[in-house]
């Protein structure tokens, strides 16, 4: 899952950076939005783990409250913009195999690591949209992790 609208800029003085960004009051609705649309599909998420930056977070936590799952959220530095792909990978493989994990994180890390996972090339045309949601069925871990993409929602179709 994409995080939600955040704001443009932190006003917070010159030492705010990119990962204080918080959601806006609208990105906050649209989330608990689409977090009650995928409550209404009975879906249950063992483990939330979400990217420590401040939209990221915020996002998962909406979606955790709403599945009364807050105490199964993680930040994972593994989910930022900026991370390796591989190290997510690894990390993720040391999980137990029937778990459904929800990943919150940004663009173009998420949609570059399912093309790459789903479609063996990093540079696919998938695109998440702020809020939008990929469901994703792990096939193997070894050698390489490789994935069915099941669902992609965007967040105008979850909010009807």
């Amino acid at each position: 899952m994409r995080h939600g609208e955040a704001v443009k800029n932190v006003q917070s003085g010159p030492s705010a950076s990119d990962a204080d960004r918080p959601l806006t009051i609208s990105g906050k609705k649209e989330i608990e939005e689409i977090s009650y649309f995928l409550n209404k599909l009975n879906i249950k998420f063992s483990l939330i783990i979400s990217s420590p930056l401040k939209r990221a977070h915020q996002t998962a936590f909406i979606v955790s409250k709403i599945f009364k799952t807050t105490n199964n959220l993680e930040d994972w530095d593994e989910l930022k913009p900026e991370a390796a792909k591989q190290a997510l990978v690894e990390k993720l493989s040391n999980l137990k195999e029937d778990s459904t994990i929800l990943l919150v994180g940004h663009e173009p890390f998420l949609s570059s690591f399912i093309s790459e996972i789903v479609f063996g090339i990093p540079s696919g045309n998938l695109v998440l949209k702020k809020g939008g949601f990929a469901k994703l069925r792990i096939l193997s871990n070894f050698p390489k992790m490789t994935a069915e993409l099941r669902w992609l929602l965007s967040p105008r179709l979850m909010r009807r």
